[in-house]
């Protein structure tokens, strides 16, 4: 399983397209999502691309089945998913996301119309970890 601290080494490592490309292969790897759960409630609305996130509970911990229909955008769905991987809600809300993420630099690295949903979907990570703590 390859962690966010070893995808932040690689990534430091590479030029813009190499970059680009590495985002591709890691939103190749999400777990599918399937069709029926690409609807209008699961969709993060501010994302040029449509991006759909799902949570899904296990053994305690919170994940989410997540995709979108561009390449680069579900890239980017996979660091941030990285940031909360096997965690349960509690810690997922300890979680500083946006801190966990700077080292990528995204807003510098891509346009921003492939970086302005990135804050709708920490939001919505946040408020399902928050519900179902509450």
């Amino acid at each position: 399983m390859t962690t966010l601290a070893d995808i932040q080494e690689e990534y430091e490592f590479l030029e813009a397209d190499d970059r680009y490309r590495l985002l591709i292969e890691l939103g190749r790897e999400l777990p599918e999502m399937p069709a029926a759960l690409k609807t209008d409630a699961t969709l993060v609305r501010g994302c040029s691309a449509s991006v759909w996130v799902y949570p899904i509970t296990a053994d305690s911990k919170l994940t989410f089945l997540a995709d979108s229909n561009a390449a680069i955008t579900k890239g980017i769905i996979a660091l941030v998913l990285k940031t909360v991987e096997d965690k349960d809600a509690a810690a997922i809300l300890d979680t500083d996301i946006e801190n966990d993420l700077a080292p990528f630099d995204l807003k510098n690295q891509l346009s921003s119309n492939r970086t302005q949903g990135i804050p709708n979907m920490i939001s919505l990570i946040r408020e399902t970890a928050g519900r179902y703590l509450g």
